[in-house]
Parts: structure tokens; sequence; C-alpha cells
């Protein structure tokens, strides 16, 4: 089997199973807890499906299910070892391996000429303005983390994502400064008929 099939999602449930058996809901709270969201995309339909698709390539076995009270019955779950192997596989290829991902941002800069300067710079501020509201509490977590001697290396995740929101922020803001200086002139055929 191929690691390169198992998704970013895949990759988390994985991981969380490497540190012990668990049964899916308890592995979106964890998720949850740990503020993995802020860096993989989590829904529990899709984190159901995910423990779904790792347990038909036999990545992850079943150890048991239990019913609490009048829950649902909960299956635990289990990483096998060629699970362990595909989580070692993928995360070396994830790490060594850059891949060009497309983000829409980029696309909307690329073309932010066919608005009016105007529009465009009310647009920007507005968004520099949600990325500090992102970037503080990001910066919370991490607060967190270190009260509770959480060690750095388990939030690297986190800490890469408040580097990169605060580099957005900061490209962003001096950019803008261009803009309104005039040291970097909107195209006049645009602002001419707005």
């Amino acid at each position: 089997m191929r690691s390169g099939t198992v998704n970013p999602l895949g990759v988390s449930v994985l991981a969380l199973l490497s540190e012990g058996p668990m049964h899916p809901y308890e592995m979106y709270q964890l998720l949850l807890a740990r503020k993995e969201d802020r860096i993989v995309k989590i829904r529990p339909g899709s984190l159901y499906h995910a423990v779904g698709r790792l347990h038909e390539q036999e990545l992850v076995t079943e150890v048991g299910t239990d019913r609490g009270g009048n829950r649902p019955e909960r299956t635990t779950y289990d990483i096998t070892p060629a699970g362990r192997r595909v989580l070692t596989d993928r995360l070396a290829e994830i790490l060594r391996t850059p891949v060009r991902e497309y983000p829409q941002f980029t696309l909307g800069l690329s073309e932010m000429h066919n608005l009016a300067a105007s529009q465009a710079i009310a647009l920007l501020r507005a968004r520099i303005e949600d990325l500090t509201r992102e970037i503080d509490e990001l910066a919370g977590y991490q607060q967190l983390a270190a009260d509770r001697e959480v060690s750095e290396i388990y939030w690297a995740g986190i800490d890469y994502t408040h580097h990169m929101l605060s580099a957005e922020v900061s490209w962003l803001t001096s950019y803008l400064e261009r803009i309104d200086s005039g040291e970097l002139p909107w195209p006049h055929h645009i602002s001419a008929h707005h």
C-alpha cells in the first residue's frame, strides 16, 4: 500500500492511535483540545470516514466496543504495525518534500488590480484584523502550553502557523503602506471607472 493514499486527517488519526487505543469520538475531542483543527480540517463525519478507510486498509484494527449508558456503541481502535510504518513513511515524505500548494489568497493578490484601490485596501485591512485576532489566539495557546510545561516539540505546528500568519501580516502591512503613500501606484484604468 502506498503511504501517499493516507490524507492529512488519516495521518492525525494514526498519530493519535500511536499514543494508545481510542474511539473516534475521543480522537475528535482530543484533536480539538490540542487545537489541531488549526492544522487539519476536522469534522466528526470526516473523522469517522478517515477511521473507516484506515480500517479497510488494515492500518488500524478494532480492539473492542463499549456501550456507556444510552449512548450508541463505541468501537475502540488501535494502530497496526502496518499503520505505524505508513505513519512514519508519510511523515518522512511530508517533512522532506515541499508540495506546491495553490492558496486562493495568492490568486486574489495577483488579480486585486481588478478592484478599485480603495476597495482592495479596505478588504486587506479587514483581513489583517482577522489575522491579528488569530495570531493573538495562537499566542494564547502557546502560553497555555508553556504554563502546563508541554514540550514545544508538540506545538511545532501551532508555532509554525503563528509565524506564517505573522509574516503575512507584516508583508501586507508594509505593502499597504506603499500603496497608501503612492510609492506603489494603482493602475488607473481601474480607478477611473469606479
